[in-house]
């Protein structure tokens, strides 16, 4: 089965811009993980292992391509009820794009299992 990539148009959040000091969320990541959570299509969930591919449209091109990762990947655990330890294959882009333009665009499937031998 061949999945597509789905774009979510919200700028990503930065780790340092989801968490006060080491325990607590700020009020933006809570507001854009359910912004985030409203965006992400319905899609067939895949049987894990997981396979995640994402390009983060960034107009900062001084920012981190990993950065924005955990917090996008905590916000498909929402909604997509998978755990991101079944994540084993990960392949991360980063796109310059004029601000406001700024993107999440993602697939997910299953993991071929020869690449996990």
């Amino acid at each position: 089965m061949r999945c597509l990539m789905h774009i979510v148009k919200i700028k990503p959040l930065s780790v340092n811009e989801a968490w006060q000091g080491k325990r607590f969320k700020t009020p933006l990541y809570t507001k854009w993980r359910k912004d985030v959570g409203f965006l992400l299509p319905r899609i067939e969930k895949p049987l894990p292992p997981f396979c995640l591919t994402v390009t983060f449209g960034l107009s900062n091109s001084g920012a981190d391509i990993d950065n924005p990762t955990k917090p996008f990947l905590d916000a498909l655990q929402d909604k997509y009820k998978i755990n991101d330890k079944d994540i084993y294959e990960l392949h991360l882009y980063k796109k310059l794009t004029p601000k406001g333009s700024e993107y999440i665009e993602f697939e997910l499937k299953t993991a071929q299992m020869a690449a996990l031998s």
